[in-house]
């Protein structure tokens, strides 16, 4: 028998659960969504061309000998002979040095401090 006075019991269980799934799944992907707004940019000047920096790769073999485009030069008159070629580079381009590993720590060094005695800034050791 059904009485008018009897209260019923709410069980919210399931809506808090429910919920929580949502809140859930918006945490989630809210950081994700992207809005585009449309603007209009400026337009700019097109008559500078940004120019790719100019590199120059030095390599020494296991038998100390340093290779500079095409020329090979030995380590021992390395130093001179690059200052002489460094003329017709340019000081401000980026200098890889490459060398063997079989190679001793105080031959690497010597090179790369003939390079920035040279005049370059840009000087960088590559490896694999």
């Amino acid at each position: 028998m059904f009485s008018w006075d009897d209260s019923p019991d709410l069980n919210i269980t399931p809506l808090v659960d429910v919920m929580l799934v949502l809140m859930a799944i918006l945490m989630i992907t809210a950081p994700t969504i992207t809005f585009q707004e449309q603007i209009d940019l400026p337009q700019g000047s097109k008559t500078v061309k940004v120019e790719k920096p100019k590199t120059l790769t030095i390599r020494m073999d296991k038998n100390r000998k340093i290779y500079l485009n095409r020329d090979t030069y030995d380590l021992d008159t390395f130093a001179d002979d690059f200052v002489n070629q460094s003329v017709k580079f340019d000081k401000k381009s980026e200098v890889y040095i490459r060398a063997d590993e079989m190679l001793k720590y105080k031959d690497v060094m010597y090179l790369l401090k003939s390079v920035k005695a040279a005049g370059f800034v840009k000087v960088s050791l590559i490896t694999l």
